[in-house]
């Protein structure tokens, strides 16, 4: 490198890690094919093992990402649709020992909230199976994407395997519907699927959960072990002896005696007026600590988007106020319920292409009614959206019957306080209008 340009490349401005200055990554700086909104390489794969390993060996991090996954997929998942042919092969596909999702569904969504994105391997046999294996997001270095738009992913390029002497890592292409086709021996290529969440716009990859509460978390457990480990030595004491020795070889030869026949609690001590014992021991102002505590404790709650009594803090003694506090919990959890559902009906979808072709039962399978059903997150919600929903259509249905209210804004009302959302026109369709 020439002289001129190393001290220009010096002047050049960079981002450090804890800047609160955003400031512009020259092109020649960005790796190849990495946006500039996504983190760096080593930094994101750093947060990704702090992940792991704060979920390995936390508590709080762990019941973060177990709390998401039991409100998410805890009450489980079901596949539907009224064709019997695809509900039977979504019911095979769903079920099959080596798909196993019902089990694996758990796993993919403790994933998904420890690294904010999830890959999926996606191989299909010459019978139209398709299988599934998610691959670790850390495992992933690049993800290559058109060069005018980071939304259309075009391959990934995977870490290279230690157990061979392969320099570059394998790379997988995306799946892509217009040109996925059977190869000569029957089988479909084995295709990637990607689906990220806490993405920023302009992004490729996604964000964990865990990432901005890592450094709260390795505090409080920091914070906590220093006060178990003083706490341990609370009824630890030390005894001072002072009296008056006529030299140092005399203080040693006192000390010597008493560490090799030390005093147990509860002995009786005898000494003459010429030796004072004294006891020293640790003073813990626990009412400070506490609200240490807490503090950082509420920093973590805020992070995660949890009340504190999820995480066993009870914030308050009455039952009204730790259930308002659940309220924007339960929306964080319906929004990640929302996309995770949504993510598994995109790899039905795929499967059921797949199958198709081989499967004349099927149809067209772009056109094949598919649902994907999630358990509700809370039975209270339900018995208070079905009393609501009951009070309202007794009122609406009576508007309605005075001519004051269209059949469709009828409609619409009630499923609004029933907390449900529907397609009011495809309801009020006549059957088979508009079908092919």
């Amino acid at each position: 490198m020439k002289p001129l340009e190393f001290f220009r490349r010096l002047r050049r401005p960079t981002r450090t890690r804890f800047s609160t200055q955003i400031l512009p990554v020259e092109p020649d700086f960005a790796e190849a094919g990495q946006a500039r909104r996504d983190r760096y390489p080593y930094d994101r794969e750093e947060i990704l093992r702090q992940a792991l390993d704060a979920w390995q060996t936390n508590p709080l991090a762990r019941r973060i990402v177990t709390l998401t996954s039991q409100y998410v997929v805890g009450g489980g998942i079901a596949l539907g649709s009224p064709e019997p042919a695809v509900q039977t092969f979504l019911r095979a596909w769903w079920h099959h020992p080596l798909n196993a999702c019902p089990v694996r569904a758990v796993e993919w969504c403790d994933e998904l909230t420890r690294a904010g994105e999830l890959f999926f391997l996606a191989s299909t046999g010459a019978d139209g199976m398709t299988y599934l294996r998610a691959v670790p997001a850390a495992q992933v270095i690049e993800v290559q994407t058109a060069a005018n738009d980071l939304q259309q992913e075009i391959a990934y390029r995977l870490r290279p395997d230690p157990e061979t002497t392969a320099v570059e890592g394998r790379t997988w292409p995306a799946y892509r519907p217009e040109s996925d086709a059977r190869g000569p021996d029957g089988h479909y290529p084995t295709v990637m699927l990607h689906y990220a969440v806490n993405r920023p716009v302009g992004a490729v990859r996604g964000e964990s959960d865990l990432a901005p509460l890592l450094r709260w978390l390795n505090r409080y457990a920091a914070w906590l072990e220093d006060r178990a480990r003083l706490n341990r030595y609370r009824t630890a004491f030390l005894y001072v002896v002072r009296t008056r020795f006529a030299s140092e070889s005399e203080r040693q030869a006192r000390q010597a005696a008493l560490q090799a026949n030390p005093p147990t609690p509860g002995s009786i001590l005898v000494t003459d007026e010429t030796e004072n014992w004294e006891v020293i021991s640790p003073k813990l102002e626990s009412d400070d600590a506490a609200s240490d505590g807490l503090a950082l404790k509420k920093m973590i709650a805020a992070g995660a988007g949890l009340p504190l009594h999820f995480l066993a803090e009870p914030e308050s003694a009455t039952r009204t106020t730790a259930e308002s506090a659940g309220g924007p919990a339960f929306r964080h959890f319906e929004m990640r319920q929302q996309f995770f559902l949504w993510m598994v009906a995109d790899l039905a979808r795929l499967a059921l292409r797949r199958r198709a072709m081989v499967d004349r039962s099927i149809g067209d399978a772009e056109r094949a009614a598919l649902r994907v059903y999630g358990a509700d997150l809370s039975a209270r919600d339900n018995a208070a959206l079905a009393d609501a929903a009951a009070r309202a259509s007794a009122a609406f249905t009576e508007l309605y019957r005075m001519g004051l209210l269209p059949p469709e804004e009828l409609l619409r009302l009630i499923y609004r306080f029933a907390g449900e959302t529907a397609d009011v026109d495809a309801l009020l369709r006549p059957e088979g209008d508009g079908q092919a």
